[in-house]
């Protein structure tokens, strides 16, 4: 990895931490903050990488460490609260946690990440946020269901519906409250140029977003969802805007050629503070300013071959590399833009970014 301005590459363990803590300042560090890095198990920087970006949105670690308060039996989701736990309430300032528990627990439920080969993050990221929603329906239909049970051993009548039973049971989870927008499809009739708005409706926790050489995040959100596909009248319009926005630029493509993935390192710039408009015509909220929180970056030059590493902000930046945590320059985030040549090159280049909403 090509050194960056303002880098020490230095662990935060020992000396090295005070160190951090010296760079960082005691008028800028944050009250009751803590910054650690993860241990690397060989291939976990992926996992690393996302679960820094997650631990700082905000809204996500709340609610995660809300879930520790709770006796669970243990879960992915129970592994994670004790990792976010054991950070919040260190000691020190700065440091290193090595989230072994959660990474067995992570092999153990999904082969996919049971092997030591480097997986994708935005898999990863997905396969998380999903399980994560995915347990707390379930507990939620539990306990629906025993508190009906209840009701029906004390009194023999049955209060709730199973109409009301399903509904209940299917009400979004924090996970969406946070993470989950919506979108609607538009389709145009050929013949009259007429639009038809479909009533059917899209959710997404993250956005998948095509990326062009030397162009910005912003064109490429309006470009995606608000021009018509072709060869079919089709596309996308955004309904509901979520509290965090995360977008996965689309790094890598199948070459037949070379029979396998070769990573895009087109420059695309994206900015510290984003807004966006919701574009249908029965848009929850019209416009939502963002600020830029975190960023998962890719090293390296294809999915299966590189590392890992997280930008995050906090009123100033720092980059977490595995065990290695170091304040940098907030110029020092355009070198994550990428490349102006080469496809194929080695690179350094923003991959999931993640926008929180001022609101």
């Amino acid at each position: 990895m090509k050194a960056i301005k303002g880098w020490s590459r230095l662990p935060v363990n020992g000396t090295n931490a005070s160190a951090l803590e010296k760079d960082i300042g005691p008028e800028q560090f944050p009250i009751n903050e803590h910054y650690f890095g993860l241990v690397n198990f060989g291939n976990t920087c992926y996992c690393n990488s996302v679960l820094q970006a997650l631990y700082f949105c905000r809204p996500f670690r709340e609610n995660v460490l809300a879930y520790k308060a709770q006796q669970k039996k243990e879960n992915l989701l129970t592994c994670l609260a004790d990792l976010f736990h054991s950070i919040a309430t260190q000691k020190k300032k700065v440091g290193v946690i090595p989230p072994k528990k959660f990474i067995s627990r992570l092999r153990k439920e999904n082969d996919l990440f049971d092997n030591y080969m480097q997986q994708d993050a935005h898999e990863f990221l997905n396969y998380l946020l999903n399980t994560v929603a995915d347990i707390l329906l379930e507990e939620k239909k539990l306990n629906t269901q025993e508190k009906q049970n209840g009701r029906l051993k004390n009194n023999g009548t049955a209060i709730t519906t199973k109409t009301e039973l399903e509904n209940k049971t299917t009400e979004p989870t924090w996970v969406h409250a946070i993470f989950q927008g919506t979108l609607t499809n538009e389709t145009r009739c050929l013949n009259c140029e007429s639009i038809r708005v479909s009533s059917k409706y899209e959710d997404f926790l993250d956005l998948s977003v095509d990326v062009e050489q030397n162009t910005s995040i912003t064109g490429h959100i309006y470009s995606a969802l608000g021009k018509y596909s072709q060869p079919c009248p089709y596309r996308m319009r955004v309904k509901k805007l979520p509290m965090i926005l995360a977008l996965h630029l689309k790094r890598f493509k199948y070459m037949e050629q070379l029979h396998r993935y070769t990573k895009l390192s087109y420059r695309v710039v994206f900015p510290l503070e984003l807004r966006l408009f919701n574009t249908s015509g029965d848009s929850v909220n019209l416009d939502c300013m963002y600020d830029l929180v975190a960023v998962v970056v890719h090293c390296g030059s294809g999915p299966n071959r590189g590392h890992y590493i997280i930008v995050k902000s906090h009123g100033f930046w720092l980059l977490f590399d595995d065990d290695i945590v170091e304040k940098i320059d907030a110029q020092a985030i355009k070198e994550f833009y990428g490349l102006t040549s080469d496809i194929s090159k080695n690179s350094e280049s923003g991959y999931i970014l993640f926008y929180q909403s001022r609101e």
